[in-house]
């Protein structure tokens, strides 16, 4: 059985919230939206025929016999006045949990991010991730069209190339890496490292944000199953900022493996500068600001937007504002660091003693520090809606972004780009992917204490001129390598043919 799109968009998340309201099911934006949702329906729209791409993703059921099924087409908009199709495919909540919060998260998130220490095999499923996967690849398999493109999403995903291939041959399968993939010596810790490796090579093209990830998964698939390196890329310039942790001059963007010739992309995604822009010239938006800045009240806020995972360096953020509120406190009352940390969703087992050791630190310093008139810390546990957030990136004068390892960080980009014509300052981890495109920014070592102190003291500090000097070069890059020439990129990639002007 195939189906009739010529496009297929595979990512386990909907590109919105269902929601109950009087018996019946309804849909709604994300409230909290993670940095990959907003880009592929950007990708979407962006598409010379955005009607004929259909985004794959699952939707909760009841019952095992509704496990796996199509519930259906839905028609949200990707933006204004462009039409998304959804297809959801039926998971029950318990397979949700054991792929999902399970699997995924306590199995093999730690792995790519360099954790082998939280590496927990016996909580993993690994039955149960197959049999979700093989999920995915019917539910593929049955929306189509022969001859159709068929585009899979992150980790979770893994499988799916391969369970798709043995059935539709005649699709052209390309999958993209959203997250770090790390060296062979802490990949191969993987027990199903074979299997996964195997599904991806089955894959027309593998994309990743940075060449250095790119570089990995080569050397994974060469040391794992032999396959055959065919051909290197030279890094371009924009790509290619020595003295990066994450510099990379050359990686490998050809393998060969079986009778299969299976091409390796670096493409960071950007980001839908032309939203920003709409959505910072609105009245409202320019309220909020106003709004922000006269209740801070403060000289100098400093902003930072994240989630409650141990890779993303929230305690050690707080452990170096802190140091400075000790070594520095002349900033007493006049600065005020505004955090967003959302919760975790319900089954995230994995991250509750993060939640609690963040709302524990920053109860500490605004215990110690506070005045009758002011307090530190502002944390937000709930999602900020995306047209509040880009009020808040305006208003700040720092964006402080420490994780220790992160594949791309669209927040920075936000940041930069949302502070057009302003003198904000960003200080980056040097561990996160988007540290290769925004040189420009005060980069910082999160596993070293006076790399964090460093850094925070000198953005605080630095001549307006400078800043705007550094924001204007960052913002340029963002605007050229934006979310619709990330688009026309992979789509010259994915479909083999294409024009180059589409």
């Amino acid at each position: 059985m195939t189906g009739s799109a010529r496009f297929v968009l595979v990512y386990h998340r909907q590109p919105f919230e269902e929601y109950e309201e009087n018996g019946e099911v309804r849909l709604r934006p994300h409230r909290s939206p993670n940095g990959i949702i907003p880009s592929l329906k950007g990708f979407c729209a962006s598409l010379p025929d955005p009607s004929e791409a259909v985004w794959l993703a699952w939707s909760h059921v009841d019952t095992d016999e509704q496990a796996g099924t199509i519930l259906g087409e839905a028609t949200v908009e990707a933006q204004k006045e462009t039409p998304l199709r959804v297809v959801r495919m039926g998971l029950t909540r318990e397979q949700v949990s054991s792929f999902y919060h399970v699997t995924s998260k306590a199995a093999l998130w730690p792995i790519l991010h360099g954790f082998p220490g939280r590496f927990d095999y016996d909580a993993a499923d690994w039955e149960a991730f197959r049999e979700v996967n093989a999920l995915f690849a019917k539910a593929v398999c049955q929306t189509a069209a022969p001859g159709a493109t068929v585009w899979v999403h992150d980790y979770n995903l893994w499988l799916v190339p391969g369970l798709v291939k043995a059935q539709r041959r005649d699709l052209i399968i390309s999958f993209f890496h959203h997250t770090p993939f790390p060296p062979a010596d802490i990949f191969g810790i993987l027990p199903w490292r074979e299997e996964i490796l195997e599904s991806l090579l089955q894959c027309h093209r593998v994309g990743f944000h940075v060449p250095r990830y790119a570089d990995n998964f080569a050397n994974c698939a060469e040391s794992f199953c032999r396959a055959q390196p065919l051909r290197r890329q030279f890094v371009g310039k924009e790509l290619a900022q020595v003295g990066s942790v994450l510099h990379q001059a050359s990686y490998t963007s050809s393998l060969r493996y079986k009778d299969q010739i299976c091409q390796l992309d670096a493409v960071p995604i950007g980001i839908d500068t032309a939203l920003i822009q709409r959505t910072l010239r609105k009245k409202v938006s320019q309220q909020k600001v106003g709004e922000i800045r006269r209740e801070l009240n403060v000289e100098k806020m400093i902003f930072s937007v994240g989630r409650v995972d141990y890779t993303k360096g929230t305690c050690e953020m707080l452990d170096a504002f802190e140091r400075l509120l000790q070594r520095e406190p002349q900033w007493h009352g006049r600065i005020k660091l505004c955090l967003t940390s959302v919760a975790p969703s319900r089954g995230m087992n994995v991250y509750e003693d993060i939640q609690d050791d963040i709302e524990r630190r920053v109860g500490h310093i605004n215990g110690h520090f506070s005045k009758l008139s002011w307090s530190p810390i502002l944390l937000f546990t709930q999602p900020i809606d995306f047209e509040t957030l880009v009020s808040w990136y305006c208003a700040a004068d720092v964006c402080f972004i420490t994780p220790l390892r992160d594949g791309l960080n669209l927040v920075a980009k936000e940041f930069v780009t949302c502070q057009s014509g302003r003198a904000g300052v960003l200080v980056l981890s040097e561990f996160t992917g988007a540290v290769i495109e925004l040189d420009e920014a005060i980069h910082v070592n999160p596993y070293s204490s006076r790399s964090l102190d460093r850094g925070l003291s000198q953005a605080l500090v630095m001549p307006r001129e400078e800043a705007m000097r550094r924001l204007q070069a960052m913002e340029k890059r963002l605007m050229r390598y934006n979310i619709r020439h990330w688009t026309r990129k992979m789509m010259q990639l994915l479909r083999p043919g294409t024009p180059k002007d589409v």
